[in-house]
C-alpha cells in the first residue's frame, strides 16, 4: 500500500478495523471531551454496527478497540512524555495535529499494554493506520516515533538486530 491509496473495506482486518476506530474515538475524546464509558459505547452501538455504520471500521474486533481505548486512558502520564522525548527538539505532543496525536497514543499504549502483539507489527499497523488519515510525511513520523519507543519497551524484541542511527 503507498501512501495515496487508502485500503478499502474489504481489506481491513478486524484488528486493524478497531485501531482506525479506536484513532477516531481518542480524537472525539480529545477535541470533544467525550467521556471513555460514552465514546465506547457510541462507538460500539452506533459506529461499528448502528445505522451510522462506518464501512471501514464496522469489522473492528470490538474488544480490541476497547482494550487499546482504555489502556490509553489508564497509561496516558506515562505515554505523552514518552512521545515527547522522541519529537523534534522545539515540538511537543500538544503541538501535533489531533489524530497523528491519537496514532502515537494508541500505538504507545499497543506496545506497553498488548505483549502478545509483536512490537513491529505494531509499529507496521500503527503506520497503516496513518495511511487512513494522512497521505504526507506523517506515516514515517508514526513510524520514527514507534521505533525508537519499542525499540526502549521491547527491547528483547530487538536484540542482534542492528539499530538505525539517530
Amino acid at each position: 500500500m503507498t501512501a495515496k491509496e487508502k485500503p478499502k473495506p474489504g481489506e481491513v482486518t478486524a484488528r486493524t478495523a478497531a485501531r482506525v476506530a479506536a484513532v477516531q474515538a481518542l480524537y472525539q475524546m480529545d477535541l470533544a471531551g467525550t467521556d471513555l464509558n460514552d465514546v465506547i459505547a457510541e462507538f460500539l452501538d452506533d459506529r461499528l454496527s448502528g445505522e451510522n455504520r462506518d464501512e471501514t471500521i464496522a469489522g473492528a474486533d470490538r474488544i480490541f478497540f476497547a482494550d487499546v481505548l482504555r489502556a490509553v486512558l489508564r497509561r496516558q502520564r506515562e505515554i505523552d512524555p514518552m512521545i515527547d522525548e522522541q519529537l523534534a527538539i522545539g515540538w511537543r505532543l500538544v503541538r501535533v495535529d489531533s489524530i497523528l496525536r491519537a496514532i502515537l497514543r494508541g500505538g504507545v499504549a499497543e506496545l506497553l499494554d498488548r505483549p502478545d502483539v509483536p512490537a513491529r507489527v505494531a509499529i507496521n499497523e500503527y503506520v497503516n493506520v496513518a495511511h487512513f488519515f494522512f497521505d504526507e510525511d506523517e506515516p514515517r513520523v508514526v513510524n520514527g516515533v514507534l521505533d525508537k519507543i519499542a525499540r526502549k519497551v521491547r527491547c528483547s524484541e530487538f536484540v542482534g538486530r542492528r539499530v538505525a542511527p539517530s
